[in-house]
């Protein structure tokens, strides 16, 4: 398969490096819509590129940013009148001519000496020798430096592009057939058949200095065997000498001929590589044939070494030294950057679904990858982005995006087949017949993904159920579904094959095991068998599951020496929460403390998974400008030294059993939630005061002295009804969520603390903590029950359960629902203010729910459905209404059922007090304190 030519950034690079800068700028382009409507938008891309002396801009626009900033590089290219390498050779035999070329050029043309290349500085410090000994240099160094030579390789045999010494094979048995070149008969050296000329080495040599003063460089010894840890060494570079003769010594080498060179590791501008010496081999000189094999069977340095293998996507054998030294074009000496434990594992790091995600926010400690994408709240490299790394660092294709335009009426045809005597099914684009209709339906999108290895052999692929009204959205919605499934699976890498098998078409994900498993057998064979250990990658507990994580666990974080007084101001759900922190590893005996990881401004939105729950459960119990210290569960090993930065090598002895982990937070802003944030725009007072007020006018009319809000959450109606005047002797609550449940207790406990200074008689208050889908005995017979903007957040056949539970054993006189609208939801969307990266779009497709947390939204005629079916069956009345608008098409924002008991359904028989009383009696006034 013939080898693809470098593209114009790369060339670039290689010519210019980090002095290539590229700024993408987004612009919106016109696209066409469905006839009758106004035409729709789309993002498009220009680039305008820097380089030293000359600046360009593409003319045009392009629907991919990577394919302006190409269009870009190519301007610089032919304005430079810059070629980049061309007519690679089709055939094995066209490449194997070529590369006995290639490397006797490097030799026999003196002219090369005063060149740029990399190489030249290698054959620098050698012609400081004297005797046979000048210009002498390891066949690795040219695999090492040139890009060529490797592209070849590949030509001649693919497999050369993951094997180190299948390269130099190639390059041994090309150099003894090369003019002009002497090559050793034992050893792997190469060098000039004649001497240079005086001129050429002065040449040479004031082009590349040498290294003068001894250099200590740090270093990483990455043992082949998988029971010992990486450790850190020290290569001393000194005399002018070849720095590769140090590296040998530490990989106890016979010379440095026989050390050899993976691929650059890491950002393409870096010289990390692994190091590792040659097995005893012998090759043979017939391209046919060419054969390596290991003299004696068990030989150590014959032995695979699996975690530098995994690090390099090559394969290296015996023990392997992972070092930044090296030549490039852009220097004119040699380059020289410790490598310290730190570094290892953030290279581990960045080989991880979310390993990118963690380092793009500088926050491996706090960040995760977040659940759901947001324009909005999103923060570091965007799905998009994570994923092609993901599959760059895993030596995966580029990921194949293809996003498909669902035409005006497919929407409403699909959702027209279906009856309507039941909610529809939570897919949250599709629409009902009854109000949707095709002319009203703008185009959307919807992407599928395809991960490929090398060989375009595909791995995974994933079809999105939903549409999305940008195309944008849809590629990094998809994109992150991905990234989910592969975090998932690195997660629980001892999953069998069989139940890959068995999963292999569920949510929208196909997956093929065997090229799947082959691709990532090397991965498996470093991390599979820790058992998921601490020592691993494999520390999430639970089965392996191809659906979307849930990250909403209820965390019962302690916390320790809270400041500041409670500004009544708190991050609540979907709320974007700004805070500084610090992480410290703290030894048990207070001898020393580390600080891993620090943030002045650290913004994320509450609900998303967007950071450990500990953390934000921490800084939901906080209000704004209150501060607050708890201990974090020990997070695995090689996050903590990816962390640890200068103190890595300090930490890699220290026993887990003596230290503990302390985050100290400050809450420093909280933005509301969206939705809020939407309805705030279009409605004065805002629908939630408009939804109290709307109980209030029902508790007043019936006399209502009993009230419980099922799902109550932070409190906020309880609390807001006593701001109001009522005939409600006695308040009670009931939510799932203790966090939710604390906060209400406090703001409760305040409030009622101030009335009762100032009121002879105030109402009693109960919080439960418990299931509103579970019964109990002690909330039997209210006069008025309340689910205000709360079955949204259920699954729908959670939500029908709870509607029959309610009716059928709690029994209340009324019971009033709210849920949102969702044919209201483009008018609230439009309202809305757009941020730079989101202008409104007036014919935008179907939108997207209200919150991210909400599992469904219904119509009308889904609600009205709903609600009916559970009157009929209970023998209560139900009438429908709302707020939040006139209640003329598209109906109300917020749509509420108010069922009546009838008066024939009077006699039902009282539980006994006594039994089915599953609730957590958390605080109630006056007689509990308020929970911690």
């Amino acid at each position: 398969m013939p080898a693809a030519a470098p593209t114009p950034k790369a060339v670039l690079h290689q010519r210019f490096g980090t002095n290539a800068r590229y700024t993408v700028e987004e612009v919106r382009e016109a696209v066409g819509g469905c006839p009758g409507l106004a035409p729709q938008t789309r993002s498009v891309y220009r680039c305008a590129l820097e380089l030293p002396g000359l600046s360009v801009a593409t003319p045009g626009t392009f629907v991919r940013k990577k394919d302006a900033e190409q269009a870009a590089a190519q301007i610089a290219l032919d304005k430079l009148g810059i070629q980049p390498i061309a007519n690679i050779p089709s055939t094995p035999e066209e490449a194997w001519d070529e590369l006995i070329a290639r490397i006797s050029g490097f030799f026999i043309d003196e002219k090369f000496l005063s060149s740029t290349h990399p190489l030249v500085g290698h054959l620098s410090v050698t012609l400081r020798r004297t005797g046979d000994l000048i210009g002498r240099i390891p066949l690795s160094a040219i695999a090492a430096c040139d890009v060529k030579v490797n592209t070849l390789c590949k030509v001649i045999d693919p497999k050369a592009e993951f094997d180190p010494l299948l390269v130099l094979s190639f390059m041994y048995n090309a150099a003894k057939q090369s003019p002009g070149v002497l090559v050793s008969d034992t050893n792997f050296w190469i060098q000039s058949q004649k001497p240079y000329s005086p001129e050429a080495v002065d040449m040479a040599l004031k082009r590349w200095s040498g290294t003068s003063d001894p250099v200590e460089v740090e270093a990483i010894l990455v043992p082949h065997v998988l029971e010992d840890e990486p450790k850190i060494v020290r290569v001393n570079l000194r005399d002018n000498e070849h720095y590769m003769s140090y590296v040998a010594e530490k990989l106890t080498a016979s010379d440095s001929s026989h050390v050899l060179v993976s691929r650059t590791i890491g950002k393409a501008s870096s010289e990390i590589r692994l190091y590792f010496a040659a097995p005893n081999v012998h090759f043979v000189s017939d391209i046919s044939k060419n054969v390596l094999a290991c003299h004696g069977d068990g030989d150590i340095n014959c032995q695979v070494n699996k975690r530098a293998s995994y690090i390099s996507g090559q394969t290296i054998y015996g023990d392997a030294l992972l070092a930044n030294i090296g030549y490039t074009r852009r220097d004119s000496e040699l380059c020289t950057e410790d490598v310290n434990l730190c570094t290892y594992y953030r290279i581990l790091l960045g080989k991880l679904p979310d390993g990118n995600c963690k380092m793009s926010r500088n926050a491996i400690l706090a960040a995760e990858l977040p659940s759901v994408y947001s324009r909005f709240s999103w923060k570091g490299l965007s799905p998009r982005d994570l994923l092609c790394s993901f599959c760059r660092n895993q030596r995966l294709s580029e990921p194949l995006f293809a996003v498909s335009r669902v035409s005006c009426g497919m929407i409403t045809s699909a959702a027209s087949s279906e009856e309507r005597e039941a909610p529809a099914k939570s897919i949250e684009n599709q629409h009902n017949d009854d109000v949707r209709t095709e002319e009203e339906t703008p185009d959307s999108f919807k992407c599928e993904v395809k991960i490929c290895s090398r060989k375009q052999e595909i791995l995974v692929e994933y079809s999105a159920a939903d549409t999305w009204s940008k195309e944008s959205d849809a590629i990094q919605n998809s994109s992150l579904k991905v990234l989910i499934w592969f975090n998932n699976y690195f997660k629980q890498l001892n999953t069998k094959m069989d139940k890959l098998y068995l999963s292999q078409c569920t949510d929208g994900f196909k997956i093929h095991p065997n090229i799947f498993l082959q691709e990532f057998a090397m991965c498996l064979s470093v991390y599979g068998n820790t058992g998921c250990n601490d020592s691993g990658m494999c520390s999430a507990a639970g089965p392996f599951s191809m659906d979307t994580p849930e990250k909403h666990l209820e965390s019962t974080t302690t916390l320790t020496n809270i400041e500041g007084p409670d500004s009544g101001v708190c991050p609540s759900h979907g709320s974007l929460t700004c805070i500084s922190y610090t992480a410290s590893l703290v030894m048990k005996d207070k001898a020393k403390k580390y600080l891993l990881e620090s943030h002045n401004e650290f913004e994320f939105e509450i609900g998303t998974g967007a950071v450990g729950n500990q953390l934000e459960s921490c800084v939901t119990q906080l209000t704004v400008n209150q501060a607050a210290c708890f201990v974090a569960e020990l997070p695995p090993r090689n996050l903590i030294l990816a962390a640890a930065s200068e103190f890595s090598h300090d930490l890699s002895n220290v026993s887990r059993e003596s230290c503990l982990l302390e985050f100290s937070v400050k809450v420093l802003q909280v933005t509301e939630p969206l939705e809020d944030r939407m309805e705030k725009a279009l409605f004065s007072p805002p629908l939630s005061k408009q939804r109290v007020e709307f109980a209030v006018e029902h508790i007043n009319e019936l006399h209502a002295t009993t009230l419980v809000d099922f799902g109550c959450g932070s409190g906020s109606l309880l609390d807001s009804l006593l701001e109001h005047p009522t005939t409600l002797e006695k308040l009670v609550g009931v939510d799932i969520s203790r966090k939710g449940l604390t906060r209400a207790a406090k703001s409760l406990h305040q409030k009622l603390s101030k009335k009762s200074l100032v009121q002879a008689t105030v109402p009693t208050a109960v919080l439960y903590h418990g299931s509103i889908t579970d019964f109990d005995s002690r909330l039997y017979g209210f006069d008025i029950g309340t689910c205000l903007e709360v079955i949204e957040h259920m699954e729908e056949d959670q939500a029908s359960l709870f509607g029959n539970v309610v009716l059928s054993s709690f029994h209340p006189t009324v019971l009033i629902v709210s849920t949102p609208n969702y044919e209201y939801n483009p008018i609230l969307q439009r309202s809305a203010m757009p941020n730079k990266d989101d202008e409104t779009d007036e014919n935008a497709g179907p939108c997207k729910f209200r919150n991210h947390d909400h599992k469904f939204e219904w119509t009308r005629a889904q609600f009205q459905c709903w609600a009916t079916d559970l009157a009929v069956k209970h023998n209560y009345s139900v009438e429908f209404c709302g707020v939040g608008g006139s209640g003329e098409e598209p109906g109300y924002a917020s749509q509420i059922a108010v069922f009546r008991r009838m008066a024939h359904n009077v006699e039902a028989i009282c539980p006994n007090k006594d039994q089915d009383q599953p609730y957590e009696l958390l605080w109630e006034w006056p007689n509990t304190s308020i929970p911690v």
